[in-house]
């Protein structure tokens, strides 16, 4: 697909871009109406497909804990022995808790996590229709009500009986920036994984305590711009870091449900880093 439109549904995803307008600039590089409308299948998510772990060796619930200014519904998943296990908190895109990131989850618990997938949205009280809504939504998300309500996340994971008090955070697009910001303000996590995430400010690199891995898509040169700073605070404070660049991959290669940006070779490698990673520091 040419990276023009690529470009542009990123644009439509990250910037205040109307429907509207995004169709009538898809048109212009589509060659036309009816062309711009057989390439939306393959830019826009399928959820159809998102289910690669199926859960049936899974304990799954869908629990709610306090934040700003509602409570915070999230999904959670675990092995179903009872036990204690270590915990990783998954971060979703722009467009709240969908079925991709619930998968996501169960992909974690499925090696030896229990697994907790907060919805960002739930605090708002609002359940989009589509993703449309979910990132018109997301404009009405303040920043620091968005952070307290992801930090929230830990003290509710304290009380559970099936935790064992070690943590660490996976987040994608939105997510990578949340688990950056997090990294930052969470001392107790121990691995922080981003993909494609923005990144923290420079001066704020020397609060993290996690080790940190970050994946990014080599064609993605609106979230690549902050990686040469990133990288130079990471190593001035004496951060512990993992960089991964996907050559020929683009912005949300990770998410299967995404014909047009979904890159399996990518993809599969950035999580066999993530899990081995998780090993190394949580188990």
């Amino acid at each position: 697909m040419d990276q023009q439109i690529i470009n542009l549904y990123d644009e439509y995803t990250h910037q205040p871009l109307s429907r509207q307008d995004f169709l009538k600039r898809l048109a212009v590089l589509a060659g036309g109406t009816a062309a711009a409308m057989s390439l939306l299948p393959l830019l826009e998510s399928n959820y159809a497909k998102a289910a690669v772990t199926t859960g049936d060796e899974l304990f799954t619930e869908y629990i709610n804990y306090p934040g700003v200014p509602g409570n915070v519904t999230a999904y959670v998943t675990r092995p179903k022995e009872e036990k204690n296990y270590p915990a990783v908190v998954v971060i979703h895109e722009n467009r709240g808790l969908t079925p991709h990131i619930e998968d996501v989850a169960r992909r974690a618990a499925s090696a030896g996590y229990l697994a907790i997938a907060p919805n960002a949205l739930s605090a708002l009280g609002k359940t989009p229709a589509n993703e449309d809504e979910a990132r018109q939504w997301f404009s009405e998300l303040k920043a620091e009500d968005s952070l307290q309500n992801f930090k929230n996340v830990f003290p509710y994971l304290a009380g559970r009986k099936d935790y064992n008090g070690h943590v660490g955070c996976v987040g994608f697009c939105w997510g990578g920036g949340m688990a950056n910001s997090l990294a930052v303000n969470v001392p107790e996590l121990k691995a922080v994984v981003a993909f494609y995430g923005r990144q923290p400010a420079a001066e704020d690199v020397p609060k993290i305590k996690a080790a940190v891995q970050l994946h990014y898509a080599g064609l993605d040169e609106r979230v690549n711009a902050g990686i040469p700073a990133y990288e130079e605070a990471l190593k001035k404070a004496g951060v512990t870091y993992e960089l991964y660049l996907y050559e020929g991959a683009q912005h949300a290669f990770h998410n299967d449900t995404s014909a047009a940006r979904y890159n399996e070779a990518a993809a599969k490698l950035a999580w066999s880093r993530t899990l081995a990673f998780f090993a190394k520091y949580l188990k």
